[in-house]
């Protein structure tokens, strides 16, 4: 009868699996890779266990996670140089010949990578990335102890200026008030508060450096009545005494507002006294020497 003949769909479909079954080769000739491949579920379970097995799936996710903890202007180029870095950092990068850690030199270019990754003002970010920083300082090694001590601290508190637009003067001065002796061994405490002072001397010169820009009008110089009038407000703003950063920064942030820069200087407008320029160089050096003073030296 009509409804025991099958349709016209159903009937090529049979005609092909007829086919497809009339090729495909016997089953003593095929592979254990065939044979896994035959069943979907078994593929795509052996490859979730692949995935785990090879530890691909927690690496992916610890690079997302620091994606969105960094929030990188380049997140293509952050994710290359990030997975660039896990290799070289790799047991078998070096060779099996190379069973120690890397020196000093590549452990402080990746602690150095690892503390510039987040913002100083997401806390819970950089402080995960300090630690993981001050962890590569201090992985010992056949020859060292393990620990980060007080030379490998400084340096890496040098560099962290030397990439900065501070000047040099103050950068000097505030490792000296933050810095330990080269055979100390440094607490992780001391260690984030001297990383995270550095970085706010950096942003301090920034902001200085902007408020100059105003000042001059792009001339290269600017009066000196309105550069000391800024310079008497950023001191009041940071106040008297030496108190933990950064909070004492953004209260500093807070009174050098618009409305009381504007009036610092219409003050400054009203003296009659002839002010001489004020060169950015200058400027920076004296507001940089201010924020440096009220720095609590490391003890």
């Amino acid at each position: 009868t009509s409804r025991n003949r099958p349709s016209p769909p159903a009937a090529k479909m049979a005609a092909y699996e007829k086919r497809r079954a009339a090729a495909a080769p016997a089953p003593a000739a095929s592979s254990g890779l065939a044979e896994s491949a035959g069943t979907a579920d078994g593929g795509l379970e052996s490859e979730a266990e692949f995935l785990l097995r090879a530890g691909v799936t927690a690496m992916v996710r610890e690079a997302l996670l620091k994606v969105l903890e960094a929030r990188p202007e380049e997140p293509v180029s952050f994710l290359a140089d990030y997975f660039e870095r896990l290799v070289l950092s790799s047991p078998g990068a070096a060779g099996e010949a190379s069973a120690e850690l890397p020196g000093p030199p590549q452990r402080l270019a990746r602690a150095l990578w690892y503390v510039r990754l987040a913002h100083h003002s997401h806390r819970t970010a950089f402080d995960s990335n300090t630690g993981a920083a001050y962890e590569v300082l201090g992985a010992g090694g056949r020859r060292r102890k393990a620990g980060v001590d007080g030379r490998l601290y400084s340096e890496l508190l040098r560099r962290i200026c030397q990439h900065g637009g501070a000047p040099a003067e103050a950068a000097a001065a505030l490792l000296g008030r933050v810095r330990c002796r080269d055979h100390e061994a440094v607490p992780f405490d001391v260690f984030r508060y001297g990383v995270l002072t550095c970085f706010v001397l950096l942003e301090f010169a920034a902001k200085a450096e902007a408020l100059f820009a105003v000042l001059d009008g792009g001339r290269g110089a600017a009066d000196g009545r309105l550069c000391q009038a800024v310079l008497r407000a950023l001191e009041e703003a940071l106040g008297i005494g030496q108190v933990p950063l950064p909070s004492r920064y953004l209260q500093a942030g807070s009174k050098l507002g618009p409305d009381g820069l504007a009036l610092a200087m219409d003050r400054a407008l009203r003296e009659r006294k002839l002010g001489s320029s004020m060169s950015r160089e200058e400027f920076l050096k004296k507001a940089t020497a201010l924020f440096v003073a009220k720095v609590k030296p490391v003890e």
